[in-house]
């Protein structure tokens, strides 16, 4: 199938656009990319011509053609489907389930307690100060991901990657939660499963490429903090 025309409304840190870049980049898919500076002038994505897209006034957003796409783990499993090559699934239910299941642990239980405005939020109506806030999100991903760490180590199941041999929808979703731990100063030493099948994702040109400091709207020298 033919691409068409794809382009891809991003912010260079957020971890849910950095998904869906890993999920297109793994496919070979072409995009263009349509900076949404999420702090400028207040946001852009609170911008009418933005929330016209998508009325969340979140990224990512993905315009396939005249389809608007939202969600990233519903674009994912959209891209997936819709370019079968080379699979983000797995082959069986079982293995489909666990994938599943891993991506929803980082993409419904973690991401959303250290989303942006959920801190902003703490920020604006109840002035809680910055110490207090990132220990907040320190918290939140040391418990999702103590969760992961129990559930890839020593599993049968887990390989090179959260399953198996090839990176699977679980992959592009916890290499953008590891980069955020980093940011916030989680300790990532206990985690040893999780670090070598991330360092094993970044070994892959689809997962460099996607990196936050490598986006065309990443500030000079971000360095990916």
């Amino acid at each position: 199938m033919t691409t068409g025309s794809i382009r891809l409304y991003s912010y260079w840190r957020s971890s849910a656009a950095y998904r869906v870049r890993i999920a297109l980049n793994l496919k070979g898919i072409p995009y263009e990319t349509m900076p949404v500076h999420l702090l400028r002038d207040g946001g852009e994505q609170h911008s009418a011509p933005f929330s016209d897209l998508n009325p969340q006034e979140l990224v990512p957003v993905l315009l396939h053609g005249s389809r608007i796409l939202r969600q990233s783990m519903a674009i994912i499993e959209y891209l997936d489907e819709t370019w079968p090559t080379p699979p983000l699934m797995p082959a069986t239910a079982r293995d489909r389930q666990r994938v599943r299941a891993i991506a929803q642990m980082i993409a419904c239980d973690v991401h959303p307690l250290n989303n942006l405005r959920v801190l902003q939020f703490f920020e604006k109506t109840w002035n809680v100060p910055q110490a207090e806030r990132d220990t907040w999100v320190r918290h939140w991903i040391q418990v999702g991901l103590d969760a992961v760490e129990d559930t890839l180590c020593d599993h049968p199941s887990t390989g090179d990657f959260c399953d198996g041999e090839q990176p699977t929808l679980a992959d592009c979703c916890l290499v953008p939660q590891v980069f955020n731990a980093e940011r916030f100063g989680v300790d990532m030493a206990p985690y040893k499963t999780i670090r070598r099948v991330v360092q094993n994702c970044l070994a892959l040109e689809a997962f460099q490429a996607a990196r936050p400091e490598n986006q065309p709207d990443a500030p000079a020298g971000s360095g990916g903090n």
